[in-house]
């Protein structure tokens, strides 16, 4: 029974955490602090948007596609300075959090998500749903993402798809 609590416990502390990292990591979008985005990967961390229909085809389609923390600034700086698109802000929600597995100290986590984009003129919509695919570390005190994978319900695929969802 003892062991049984521990593990319990340690359960409840690692969800806790999780939670606190999909939180930060949905406020970091929500309120535009995107310079602060690659922060929540591992330096080789990958970032991934696709399709439900090519993630169960395991087709290597996806419209954004970042390795590593490098290519995640590109990507934040080239919406910043070059990409041209209708002012616009996000808000995530997510469900709760499921532990699928843990191998080496990463853990493979699933999360339900939506995202209700606000255009300037303040028209609202459903702009995502789907879910996210985790791999999960900790590095230096501190859970990141090694993987990220966002997979979206809908094939159909905004033209302003520019801010990391």
């Amino acid at each position: 029974m003892y062991g049984a609590m521990n593990d319990l416990t340690a359960d409840q502390a690692l969800r806790l955490r999780l939670d606190a990292l999909f939180t930060d990591y949905v406020q970091c979008i929500d309120c535009d602090a995107l310079e602060d985005w690659p922060d929540f990967f591992i330096e080789s961390g990958r970032y991934r948007i696709t399709t439900r229909e090519n993630f169960e085809g395991k087709l290597p389609a996806s419209p954004i596609y970042c390795d590593g923390q490098d290519m995640m600034r590109d990507r934040i700086s080239a919406m910043r300075r070059a990409n041209v698109f209708d002012p616009q802000t996000y808000c995530h929600t997510f469900s709760a959090i499921q532990v699928l597995g843990e191998e080496e100290g990463t853990f493979r986590v699933r999360s339900n998500f939506t995202v209700i984009r606000t255009m300037a003129d303040g028209e609202m919509s459903v702009f995502a749903a789907g879910f996210y695919l985790d791999w999960v570390t900790e590095e230096a005190g501190s859970l990141k993402f090694a993987e990220r994978i966002v997979v979206l319900d809908s094939r159909r695929i905004d033209t302003l798809l520019v801010i990391p969802l």
